[in-house]
């Protein structure tokens, strides 16, 4: 009987890739589109930009999370990216993933162990950039 696979073998995290980095700016647009359809929507009188930005935020959103969704398939991302875009909070979820997957290295494995720093302790900000920069 052979061992039971470990985790990595069976569920490997993902490396930051090419998709990760078309994410973050499309996660910040959706933000703002999102921002300005609330804009509106709370301001008296502006039902044509409401309907706008709601159309542009409904058809950004769905794109945002088909985004990621290829993402996360090609191994460029978590998955807790996505749930957290799909939470109700939506674009503002994507943005924090993002950005504690960037400051912190939540859920990738950074492709260089070793920081360019020269402190030896290895930073996951170091490694996301170094993958950016060679798939870009």
């Amino acid at each position: 009987m052979s061992p039971a696979p470990s985790r990595e073998q069976v569920l490997p995290r993902a490396v930051p890739g090419r998709l990760f980095g078309v994410c973050k700016p499309a996660s910040w647009l959706e933000l703002a589109l999102f921002a300005g359809l609330l804009f509106f929507w709370l301001a008296p009188g502006f039902e044509h930009e409401t309907f706008i930005f709601g159309l542009a935020h409904g058809i950004g959103y769905i794109a945002l999370c088909l985004l990621i969704l290829a993402a996360v398939i090609r191994r460029e991302a978590p998955w807790p990216l996505l749930a957290a875009t799909l939470t109700p909070a939506g674009p503002v979820g994507s943005v924090i993933g993002i950005e504690l997957i960037e400051r912190r290295g939540w859920g990738v494995e950074s492709p260089n162990p070793v920081a360019e720093s020269g402190d030896g302790g290895g930073s996951s900000v170091t490694g996301i950039d170094n993958a950016l920069r060679k798939s870009g």
